[in-house]
């Protein structure tokens, strides 16, 4: 069994604009309810629409006012007026990757060819790099690394691999979070170091197993498991295929046998019909956070549970 440090990590899973404002509503609801996680945790890992979650939390910005700001619609898209970037079809986008899912016989293979799948829409999407780099450093609350724990997860394009990033990584706050956002065929890779980066959320939504060492574990997942039922089901992140390892339940299952207490917090039926079918809808952003601050009240005590078991 590894070391468990006798503290709290925080994980913040992707699932697009819904998510975010998700995240940013639990938070802020738990810590209307008396449990600041943006003061009580160690470590924040962050991964796509987490990763910008995890920057706002670290970010020294009590959770109340971080709330009015995605209530008061700040933080939408830049470049309001200008040329929108390059893109694909989003359909086709997901059909791609659902099909790259069925053929992969392994997570690293998946993994591999969502870099190759990145990689070759470069080829359309580059163009647009340098303004979705703005459109996402423009969301972010504070330019640099914050000085408390924090890890944003993207994949090398190229090999597959995870990488963490964090304040002694070498990479710009914002670079990293560009490329844990870099949806394979939606935007352009990320170059970093001399490597090109895809969505952290291509090998886990949560990559909730980077929390491993931390005796308490809070899990705030968007997506919750959803993205391994039928492709025809509700939103376009469902069906995407998640390997043995990869999965939410995986991570957990694995986190407890070492020792860690997990409570995972998903969207209740409340919070699911705000977020809607098209997470990445910028319109669903106000609803969700709304939803999510009245389910995080809700939540407190069972987190707060967790942190004094």
């Amino acid at each position: 069994m590894s070391q468990i440090h006798e503290s709290l990590a925080l994980v913040l899973g992707g699932g697009g604009a819904a998510g975010n404002a998700w995240e940013i509503g639990i938070i802020a609801g738990l810590a209307e309810a008396g449990l600041d996680l943006t003061q009580a945790a160690e470590l924040v890992i962050g991964t796509s629409a987490g990763a910008t979650a995890a920057a706002q939390v670290r970010s020294g910005i009590p959770p109340a006012d971080l709330l009015a700001s995605v209530l008061s619609g700040a933080g939408r898209p830049a470049g309001h007026g200008q040329e929108r970037p390059p893109s694909l079809p989003m359909a086709t986008v997901f059909e791609r990757m659902r099909a790259i899912g069925a053929a992969a016989t392994s997570a690293a293979e998946l993994c591999r060819a969502m870099g190759a799948f990145g990689l070759e829409s470069d080829s359309i999407l580059e163009p647009g790099a340098e303004q979705r780099r703005a459109i996402v450093a423009a969301r972010l609350p504070r330019p640099d690394w914050p000085d408390r724990p924090m890890i944003v997860t993207a994949l090398d394009a190229q090999t597959g691999e995870l990488a963490a990033f964090d304040r002694d990584s070498g990479a710009d706050l914002a670079d990293a979070v560009t490329a844990s956002t870099a949806l394979p065929g939606l935007v352009p890779t990320v170059a970093i170091n001399g490597r090109r980066y895809i969505d952290g959320g291509v090998r886990s939504t949560d990559n909730a197993d980077l929390a491993a060492g931390y005796a308490n574990v809070v899990v705030l997942s968007p997506l919750g498991g959803r993205t391994q039922t039928a492709p025809d089901s509700s939103g376009q992140f469902e069906g995407l295929r998640r390997l043995p390892g990869m999965d939410l339940a995986s991570q957990v299952e694995g986190l407890r046998e070492q020792g860690s207490r997990v409570e995972v917090i998903t969207p209740d039926a409340g919070s699911r019909a705000a977020m809607g079918t098209n997470q990445m809808d910028p319109a669903t952003r106000i609803p969700a956070a709304r939803a999510g601050f009245a389910q995080g009240q809700q939540e407190a005590t069972r987190v707060k549970s967790l942190l004094v078991s």
